[in-house]
């Protein structure tokens, strides 16, 4: 019996001290909220301090730009996800057990900041319908707005902006004009390049 308890023992401890190697890797970014990013063939994943694989790789996360170089990252467990319909992209959020908790919706978004991000929601208008053509009469528009970490609109930052939903017309996410300045301040740049300050309720 002693025998098998020192057989066990000693196939048992190479299994306890081993620890996983993971090579040739495109980057390793800093950790942020106690994960780090990892990026291999154009996908990213997201490792703990241990060094464990907490979400797998994939290619629908967003890189954020930061004074240490671009790459996915979360604040207040939520990163930036992307995903592409009808040629155009919709932006929203994943929690750190990367489940979507914000549906790809926006048609852009910043990182959260103190519980809050700044997102474009897209609003459909129904016009009517041509009855010679058989065909709804729509146009889009889109607000800049401030958003909670479920994705609740909490403050309209702008006026309506009218937007062509199209991928020739939208090869790249319009512009958030809108910044934080403090937990509850936004600083909204008008039409003729001047301010708003917009308080958040």
């Amino acid at each position: 019996m002693k025998k098998l308890i020192s057989l066990f023992a000693l196939l048992l401890i190479p299994l306890l001290g081993f620890t996983q190697t993971m090579e040739n890797l495109d980057y390793i970014s800093t950790f942020n909220e106690d994960l780090a990013a990892i990026k291999k063939d154009n996908q990213w994943a997201f490792i703990n301090k241990e060094g464990t694989v907490v979400i797998d790789f994939r290619d629908d996360v967003v890189e954020t730009k930061t004074e240490a170089g671009n790459y996915p990252i979360f604040n207040n467990e939520r990163c930036l996800i992307k995903q592409k319909k009808d040629g155009i992209n919709y932006y929203g959020f994943i929690d750190t057990s990367g489940k979507t908790v914000i549906e790809p919706q926006f048609l852009n978004a910043t990182t959260f900041n103190n519980n809050y991000a700044i997102a474009l929601e897209l609003v459909k208008v129904d016009l009517g319908r041509n009855n010679l053509l058989n065909k709804e009469i729509v146009e889009y528009k889109y607000f800049q707005v401030v958003i909670d970490t479920s994705g609740k609109i909490k403050t309209y930052l702008t006026e309506a902006i009218p937007v062509e939903l199209s991928a020739t017309n939208l090869k790249k996410a319009p512009a958030i004009t809108s910044q934080f300045i403090s937990e509850k301040l936004v600083a909204v740049m008008t039409k003729n390049k001047q301010w708003n300050l917009k308080k958040i309720d």
